[in-house]
């Protein structure tokens, strides 16, 4: 079967192709030797029928395949984190440094917003003259200087996934386990790292709305890498509300630094428990505990925070960002509180209408080529559980426009529920593997 018609029809009638027409079709997805209309026609009967735990991973190995793959040799072991997506997740501007810190080499290839969810690289790209482009001499400089390194996927690095994820976009066909695990473990492979703990979110604010939807995908994703050879593990985490109090792009650095610089609440606490995961799975502590410890050391002993300045700098950003953090990160014009309408508890939030408030301030794009503004956002979004009374604020909205700011205080109202009282979830749900 090595022409696209054939892979498609074998998809059509329910069989896996075999892992030579997957790299076939993998190679044609990177070489253009596949169509859009053949690509979307993939998409869709993966979609539909599925590929089963061997077809999973040979197309993960394919679209891997299909580009360049880097290795390392830098002493230490070389190790990821991968979010599903959230709102108001900014992990990995803490836990790369830290895990850094900890003497891990981590070359973390991240993404851009999509939909209601922030994009890593546009929060870092926040900061003043910082580059995420990095060509692979330059992300291989960074990662020395540094130890670790946040950089989108180079040009030739798993291009059939680039190719692929573009159709999927724009097909209806995202929300594909097989296609999903493919799409990341890919582009991960490829970056040759040699651990990988996953955090898959679940709730309002996540793709995966249900526990058993988010533990179907970490189990397929822990799965296909470990029989990729990457040894890996997951954790469920909540996403029912924001990880941050802030959503945004320079709003959630400053939530970053504000925990590098010794903050707690739940995204250190996340932090530590995925970095825990990382550190055991190595070798390099005595135990998930043990782990999360010695990332919280890191980070409460200011060893992450010179780790991230390091990275910042050799990244175009300015030198003394982590001392100067608050007078250099762009600021919003209108900064406006939302009220509360009314005494009560916070028993709800809509984590995806708060994402979809920010994308509507300019924070994200709502179709491919808008350009981002850095400095809008919310701020202060008051946790699940807050007692509050009529008037007192619930967030902060930082918009370009009195009109923009506004129209998102409105939405913050809708999204964020007050009622009698509150069940607040545990953050970490449960782990596979």
């Amino acid at each position: 079967m090595t022409d696209a018609r054939g892979v498609i029809a074998a998809l059509r009638r329910g069989e896996t192709p075999d892992a030579e027409a997957l790299a076939w079709f993998a190679r044609g997805l990177a070489d253009g030797g596949v169509s859009d209309a053949q690509a979307g026609a993939f998409a869709m009967a993966v979609c539909l029928r599925g590929l089963g735990p061997g077809g999973r991973l040979a197309l993960t190995q394919a679209m891997r395949a299909s580009g360049r793959q880097l290795t390392w040799d830098v002493g230490g072991p070389v190790l990821d984190k991968h979010s599903t997506g959230g709102v108001g997740d900014c992990v990995s501007l803490v836990l790369a440094p830290a895990l850094a810190a900890c003497g891990v080499c981590v070359p973390m290839i991240s993404g851009r917003g999509l939909g209601h969810t922030g994009g890593t690289l546009d929060k870092l790209e926040a900061i003043p003259g910082v580059r995420t482009d990095l060509d692979e001499a330059r992300l291989r400089e960074v990662v020395e200087v540094a130890g670790c390194a946040i950089a989108g996927a180079t040009a030739d690095l798993a291009p059939a996934d680039r190719r692929l994820y573009a159709v999927r976009d724009v097909t209806a066909t995202v929300e594909s386990v097989d296609l999903i695990t493919a799409s990341i473990l890919s582009k991960k492979l490829a970056a040759g790292i040699g651990g990988l703990v996953l955090d898959v979110k679940v709730g309002s604010g996540a793709f995966m709305k249900t526990e058993a939807e988010a533990r179907l995908l970490a189990e397929a994703l822990v799965e296909t890498a470990r029989a990729a050879g990457c040894p890996a593990t997951a954790l469920l985490t909540g996403m029912d509300a924001p990880l941050a109090p802030a959503v945004g792009n320079a709003v959630e650095v400053a939530a970053a630094m504000q925990v590098l610089s010794g903050g707690g609440g739940p995204l250190r606490e996340l932090t530590e428990a995925l970095g825990g995961e990382l550190l055991a799975s190595a070798g390099l502590c005595d135990g998930l505990q043990a782990g999360a410890a010695r990332i919280g050391a890191a980070i409460g002993g200011g060893a992450a925070a010179e780790r991230f300045g390091r990275m910042v700098d050799a990244m175009g950003g300015p030198r003394g960002f982590v001392e100067n953090w608050a007078r250099l990160l762009p600021e919003a014009p209108v900064v406006r509180e939302v009220p509360a309408q009314e005494d009560g508890v916070v028993e709800a939030i809509d984590g995806e209408a708060l994402g979809l408030a920010v994308v509507a301030l300019g924070g994200g794009r709502q179709v491919e080529g808008d350009r981002v503004d850095p400095a809008v956002g919310l701020t202060d979004v008051a946790p699940l559980g807050t007692v509050v009374a009529k008037g007192q604020p619930l967030a902060r909205v930082h918009a370009g426009r009195e009109g923009q700011a506004e129209a998102a205080s409105r939405a913050v109202q809708s999204a964020m529920r007050i009622g009698p009282d509150a069940e607040v979830p545990a953050l970490v749900r449960g782990r596979v593997g």
